[in-house]
């Protein structure tokens, strides 16, 4: 049997019709308008974790695209959820939103609430993609309590990593429209003029957040955090670490290596 139909290549891309992620991001009845997509192969139910700067929204696009599974990013449905009317926001993203417009972390039980309200998503017959959730082991240990409720087993856990400085290398190179917010990188991604954006001509700047002294804090922190996570799910051997290293289907290339290993 031909192991590629499980894990596609990119020859493959063109037989996935667009995802509709419209049940996602509202949750409730809301309906997507496009039928489910079919897997090549099995059905994939993943979880990705990574740290800012490593390229896992992206690999979670090639992930999705390839592998035919929904992408149920919470941080999407966050963004969503604040261009809809009040009347279109579920409980869970109302309590969400209220705890972020304070600048307070969302609690566990919120997420989870958030996830509850898409239970549907997680039967998807394309599989799915799981990112941004769980952060922590005790979010870890309610998906799993509520995955086995709903008799829909993990695949595996793609865990995405880079030395701490390949990741400022990233990060701190970064360059971002003051105006349009197009961004640019000053090794991989240069603008035609230094300084100026491509698209419209605003003054390119570095964010905060993205000085190599305020990534060192936020990779101190992410580590502390996802320590924990990442023992839980190596003890329950569905934890597969990828080297993120390298271009986009370079590491797509790597992860579906491992996965197929696995």
């Amino acid at each position: 049997m031909n192991e590629n139909r499980f894990f596609p290549t990119a020859d493959a891309v063109g037989l996935m019709p667009k995802q509709d992620r419209t049940a996602w991001l509202k949750g409730g009845e809301a309906q997507c308008t496009v039928p489910a997509r079919k897997p090549l192969g099995k059905a994939w139910h993943l979880v990705l974790l990574g740290a800012p700067g490593v390229g896992k929204g992206t690999q979670a696009e090639l992930l999705s695209e390839r592998l035919a599974c929904c992408h149920l990013s919470t941080g999407d449905v966050f963004r969503a959820a604040k261009c809809f009317d009040a009347n279109d926001q579920s409980p869970a993203i109302q309590e969400a939103l209220a705890y972020m417009k304070r600048g307070a972390l969302v609690p566990d039980e919120t997420v989870l609430g958030l996830i509850r309200e898409r239970l549907r998503c997680l039967h998807c017959s394309g599989g799915f993609l799981l990112d941004g959730f769980p952060r922590t082991v005790a979010q870890a240990e309610a998906l799993e309590a509520l995955l086995k409720r709903e008799n829909v087993p993990l695949t595996a856990v793609f865990n995405y990593e880079l030395p701490l400085e390949s990741i400022v290398a990233r990060i701190s190179g970064r360059r971002v429209c003051a105006q349009c917010k197009a961004v640019f990188h000053v090794a991989t991604r240069r603008p035609r003029v230094e300084g100026v954006c491509d698209q419209c001509g605003g003054t390119l700047v570095q964010r905060e957040d993205d000085r190599p002294e305020s990534v060192k804090v936020r990779m101190k922190a992410y580590e502390d955090s996802t320590r924990p996570l990442i023992q839980f799910y190596q003890q329950r051997g569905l934890l597969i670490n990828i080297n993120a290293d390298g271009t986009p289907e370079e590491i797509y290339k790597r992860t579906r290596l491992l996965a197929l290993g696995h």
